[in-house]
């Protein structure tokens, strides 16, 4: 009997640890998706740091987020703790399409233009030789990114659900940026 409470204790000490590392400091995620095109393809797995979502850091430009799309709810600390892959795998939510991965365009503050297919930053076009290919057909609209918020769009941008169609982002709901997966070897 002693020996089965030393496992029963140790395995209750990994659960909790995991759950404790993926919550607070990073967890992989799987693309789901075409709209990271050419960057990232779909069911590709990838490690974000949580760091920026324990600590409210704001992402830089460029960055690869991965963020809660339901922007129109309060995340709750509750939220974090559902959303671990072991907890969705035990609660049945494992296959929850709220989680989008995109890529940061603006930040507080910042005016967004979209004009002759172009995306513009105060002013500047921007220069982004990650996209899949020229967006087409995209009606002129402009934003100002209010405080506490981002901008995301995916490469992909004539096939992406992103800020253009669910709005800003609350820092919030940005679960964490991408790291480099260090299991994976280069090519």
């Amino acid at each position: 009997m002693k020996e089965i409470m030393g496992w029963i204790r140790s395995i209750a000490l990994a659960v909790v640890f995991a759950l404790v590392l993926g919550i607070f400091v990073f967890q992989p995620y799987k693309v789901d998706g075409h709209s990271m095109d050419p960057t990232l393809q779909d069911q590709q797995r990838i490690y974000v740091s949580k760091l920026s979502h324990t600590f409210s850091y704001l992402p830089d430009y460029g960055e690869i987020v991965v963020i809660d799309s339901r922007v129109e709810r309060e995340r709750s600390f509750l939220d974090d703790i559902v959303s671990h892959p072991l907890v969705a795998l035990l609660t049945g939510t494992a296959d929850d399409h709220s989680m989008y991965v995109k890529r940061v365009i603006g930040r507080p503050g910042d005016v967004l233009e979209l004009k002759n297919n172009q995306v513009y930053r105060n002013g500047e076009p921007l220069s982004e030789p990650y996209i899949k290919e020229a967006m087409r057909d995209v009606a002129d609209a402009k934003w100002t990114v209010p405080a506490n918020h981002i901008f995301v769009m995916g490469d992909n941008r004539n096939h992406s659900t992103d800020s253009r169609d669910i709005g800003f982002i609350p820092l919030d709901h940005v679960m964490g940026t991408m790291i480099e997966n260090p299991f994976q070897s280069e090519k």
